[in-house]
């Protein structure tokens, strides 16, 4: 898997919406009942149940989403003695959830920094350009829409799970398809791993098109062992749907410059021809 670093395609506008949401999610993060274990290096039974009974009220359930069933016992959030020994309390819910709206939130929350700050990265380096091509309002919007998509079309393809679905990846894998469609001759610098970290510079389809292929690969279950801990299918239709809503901006898209004299992150020398 190859790591993007920066693409050089500059945006002519501050792209706000992709500085929000990015300053949104770390918040909610940092915010998030639970987590503080993870952020500081350990966690305790307390901070999972806290965990818990925070994910099944704001995560999105494929159950829920499709089905609208609703558990009838959740975790509380406290600890409690049992027959096997400590354990998290569960009881009657307490509070009224709307399965469509733990979607949305279920966007801005995240289970650890790995999975925070390499969905930021990817928003923060594809989804500039595609904001200053849509326009601040449309692209909150487009954000929005890619990942209903994507947690729906998920939830589709499991309906009977019952596993909490978070995290921002499939709206962000929406923002992808739309920079495929868009700059798909963008250039794209990239941290390859071979023995060291081989910085190259290459086009946007390459980059994205392979990272697009390893999703539907690893959502069938091929070359990945616990493919049902990450929702790959989510990231697929996420994507799938950001490239369709963005085909109508493609004919009237300035196509990103050309850089010259670059390589491997030096400056090549200028050749002569003769």
């Amino acid at each position: 898997m190859v790591i993007p670093v920066h693409d050089v395609n500059p945006v002519r506008r501050t792209p706000w919406v992709t500085y929000a949401l990015i300053a949104a999610n770390v918040l909610v993060f940092l915010s998030t009942p639970g987590l503080a274990g993870s952020v500081a290096g350990g966690s305790d039974l307390s901070q999972t149940c806290h965990l818990q009974a925070f994910l099944d009220h704001y995560a999105a359930v494929p159950r829920e989403l499709i089905h609208h069933q609703l558990p009838r016992l959740v975790p509380t959030g406290d600890v409690g003695m049992g027959t096997h020994g400590a354990g998290c309390v569960v009881a009657p819910p307490g509070y009224d959830k709307s399965p469509a709206a733990s979607v949305f939130t279920a966007m801005f929350l995240h289970g650890s920094w790995l999975h925070l700050l390499g969905n930021m990265l990817f928003l923060l380096i594809f989804g500039n350009n595609v904001e200053d091509r849509m326009g601040h309002i449309r692209y909150a919007l487009f954000y929005v829409v890619c990942g209903y998509a994507a947690s729906y079309g998920f939830a589709l393809l499991n309906d009977n799970s019952s596993d909490p679905l978070i995290g921002a990846s499939g709206a962000i894998a929406g923002v992808l398809g739309a920079y495929l469609v868009l700059y798909p001759k963008a250039r794209v610098w990239v941290l390859v791993p071979f023995l060291v970290f081989l910085p190259l510079r290459l086009p946007a389809w390459l980059v994205l098109g392979f990272w697009f292929v390893l999703q539907a690969m690893y959502s069938s279950g091929e070359g990945i062992s616990d493919a049902g801990t990450v929702a790959y299918a989510a990231h697929v239709v996420g994507f799938l749907v950001g490239m369709l809503l963005a085909w109508p901006l493609k004919p009237g898209t300035p196509p990103p410059p050309e850089p010259r004299g670059l390589l491997f992150g030096r400056r090549a020398r200028p050749r002569h021809t003769w």
